[in-house]
């Protein structure tokens, strides 16, 4: 019993640790990105919008490097599961609605559909081998740089992370402010950041998977069921606040483009970077029900977006789906 104790204790531990690593490693190269030039839109685009998935990626590179591979797919699967009906119906049910930008549905809802699609094509089989992984990371490459070049328009403030909007919001509307606006200096502290935010994920992320490993033998479980629940959860808190914290501020739209382009860095990068270490295996529970959860939530998601909004009674909805889920991942029904 005390056993178990300490290595739940490890598992949370762990997971906070590697979330606040990723905090401080956004926030410090946020910084150094702004102060070397990079435009505010790029800077939200790539550095803190894929900031939020770094516990998801690092822990599943963690994972293929000792050798626990159906870590990977189940992290991901379970990620996109939680970003969807748990993260984006909490913030429709605390926002009350949240209306969906055609910006959003004219480029985003394609991405992520064609992007599910080609994962289903490479995990039908159960693994992914290193020809997949490079297909998957072909595909966010172009996904990346289509998101890049063609949504490139700072004033609109679509498609930035809450917090890049909520720091640099009125500085391009305002053009006093945006003249009075300088770029910040590298500092000590911005070093630090960083330093500190590396050794939190690389650490967090060590302690994570042994604690997996360790808690699914005890209870007798398989580690890609444990992962697909409790490590997608605890991975994807950095997009549950970050959307949360959007809705509550009415800003829909960055709530909801921070969701779309987690989920597709999550199936894309997070399978596809360490699919090229080694051949990933997808573990039956992931197969079966993850895989299943994900195209469905994905579906309910993208029938939202053509109908431009969410209401509160559909994150309601979602809610509920998700503890089905759960239930249904732990045999509880």
């Amino acid at each position: 019993m005390l056993l178990i104790v300490v290595w739940i204790a490890i598992f949370i531990v762990s997971l906070v640790v590697m979330v606040k690593g990723s905090d401080y490693l956004v926030q410090g190269a946020e910084r150094i990105g702004l102060a070397l030039g990079m435009s505010p839109f790029v800077v939200g685009v790539v550095i803190v919008g894929i900031g939020t998935s770094f516990p998801e990626l690092i822990s599943s590179l963690t994972a293929a490097l000792q050798g626990v591979t159906e870590i990977v797919a189940a992290n991901a699967v379970g990620s996109n599961v939680a970003n969807i009906l748990l993260i984006v119906g909490a913030a429709a049910v605390i926002g009350k609605k949240l209306v969906i930008e055609k910006d959003l549905i004219d480029l985003d809802l394609p991405l992520i559909a064609i992007s599910t699609v080609l994962f289903l094509g490479v995990i039908y089989d159960g693994e992914v081998v290193m020809i997949e992984a490079i297909l998957l990371l072909i595909a966010y490459l172009i996904h990346f740089s289509y998101t890049i070049f063609y949504q490139k328009e700072i004033s609109d403030m679509k498609s930035l992370p809450l917090q890049v909007t909520r720091r640099l919001m009125g500085i391009v509307n305002d053009k006093k402010k945006s003249e009075s606006w300088r770029k910040p200096k590298i500092g000590l502290r911005d070093a630090r950041l960083i330093i500190f935010g590396i050794v939190g994920l690389g650490v967090g992320a060590k302690y994570l998977v042994d604690s997996v490993i360790a808690i699914s033998g005890l209870f007798g479980v398989g580690a890609g069921a444990l992962t697909i629940i409790a490590v997608a959860f605890g991975t994807s808190l950095p997009e549950l606040m970050v959307s949360v914290k959007a809705a509550l501020m009415r800003k829909s739209d960055i709530a909801l483009g921070n969701i779309f382009g987690s989920n597709a860095f999550n199936i894309l990068v997070v399978v596809g970077l360490p699919g090229l270490i080694t051949p990933l295996t997808v573990d039956q529970t992931t197969l079966m029900i993850g895989v299943p959860a994900m195209v469905l939530a994905t579906l309910l998601f993208v029938i939202s977006g053509i109908s431009r909004q969410i209401h509160s009674w559909e994150g309601a909805m979602y809610l509920v789906a998700y503890v089905l889920f759960v239930g249904k991942i732990f045999q509880l029904f």
